[in-house]
């Protein structure tokens, strides 16, 4: 491989189609290219649903959006790939090596084109890549990526741009439903697609009593996605304290949701993007990760409350032992000493 220490790219394509969370995390890398080539062009590709993390973004010129329903047809998904590959970009740096992103690396003829280690069968597709990355913070670990650049992470955090439109906007979601600019809010993120990351909506609604019985005069805002609405119905029911609780008919953008979060004194939720959200925005944060690993920001205003058994964190989809014990064990008293210290 070539040392690429001294280029000086005048175009940058940055490939992370998802998760939204994932999304998120790679924000300190565009962030950290930005500052070392502050003259280029840096775009990124990444899949519709994920497009508004970078909406009022300074380090980002502009925005390859997959949208998977339009693409179906092989051809015209080849077409799209091929005009993005062929955009002219002197530096590629792919942060997850997916089909999509290999096909359009594949198109382009960038001089580098960086990424983690690819497995043997996909070297060939790519110029550079780090030997070695340290486990850690996930943005850390993607950051990591950009060492052969002499890029390196030092501390940065995710980044989302909330526009004073976007609080304007927020603030009146807020009073629609009755909090007063005076009241101390707390999100609430209960839902989660994978059960062992998911911590339970009975232990969420007895958090959220507990805290309004030591702080009677705050509000609660109930988060959820796209078919989850039932698990904030749940939360909120089983709180017993539905005064408190407000929530929306039905979910509203991304960037609301980062306004909401960021006008709140602290989010409380599982393992999934809105905790990212919350550092990108600086709110403090509680999670229960569950069977999560290496998603804490490391930094005194974000913690995650574990149950200390020698299993965690697995990373997997099926609790082997079969009790949840990384959730279940992780009461909401325990939780509540945590925000008592913070609020």
């Amino acid at each position: 491989m070539k040392d690429i220490s001294s280029i000086n790219p005048k175009k940058i394509l940055v490939c992370q189609l998802r998760q939204i969370g994932d999304v998120v995390l790679a924000t300190p890398s565009v962030s950290l290219l930005h500052k070392k080539y502050p003259d280029a062009e840096i775009h990124v590709l990444t899949e519709d649903k994920c497009t508004q993390v970078f909406d009022n973004n300074p380090a980002v010129s502009h925005v390859w959006a997959i949208d998977k329903k339009k693409l179906r047809n092989p051809i015209k998904a080849l077409a799209f790939y091929w005009k993005v590959g062929r955009a002219g970009y002197d530096l590629i740096v792919d942060f997850q090596q997916l089909p999509r992103c290999r096909w359009v690396v594949l198109f382009s003829d960038a001089p580098v084109k960086l990424a983690e280690m690819p497995p043997w069968y996909n070297r060939w597709l790519y110029t550079n890549w780090p030997q070695s990355i340290p486990d850690g913070y996930a943005a850390m670990y993607k950051a990591g990526v950009l060492k052969p650049l002499g890029i390196d992470w030092n501390s940065e955090r995710p980044m989302i741009f909330v526009s004073d439109e976007e609080r304007a906007e927020a603030k009146a979601c807020l009073d629609s439903l009755g909090v007063a600019d005076d009241e101390p809010l707390i999100t609430i993120d209960a839902s989660h697609r994978r059960h062992t990351r998911k911590w339970p909506e009975e232990y969420y609604g007895k958090l959220i009593r507990l805290i309004a019985e030591k702080r009677p005069n705050f509000k609660f805002f109930l988060l959820y996605g796209p078919g989850e609405k039932d698990v904030a119905l749940k939360v909120r029911e089983e709180s017993g304290v539905a005064d408190k609780c407000v929530m929306v008919e039905k979910p509203g953008s991304l960037r609301i949701m980062a306004a909401l979060i960021e006008r709140a004194i602290l989010h409380i939720g599982n393992c999934s993007a809105p905790r990212h959200f919350a550092v990108a925005v600086g709110t403090q944060s509680i999670v229960m990760p569950g069977s999560s690993g290496s998603w804490v920001f490391p930094s005194p205003e974000h913690e995650e409350v574990v149950a200390g058994i020698e299993c965690e964190p697995c990373g997997r989809e099926k609790c082997e032992r079969g009790d949840l014990a990384c959730l279940t064990k992780v009461m909401p008293e325990d939780v509540l000493l945590r925000v008592l210290d913070r609020v």
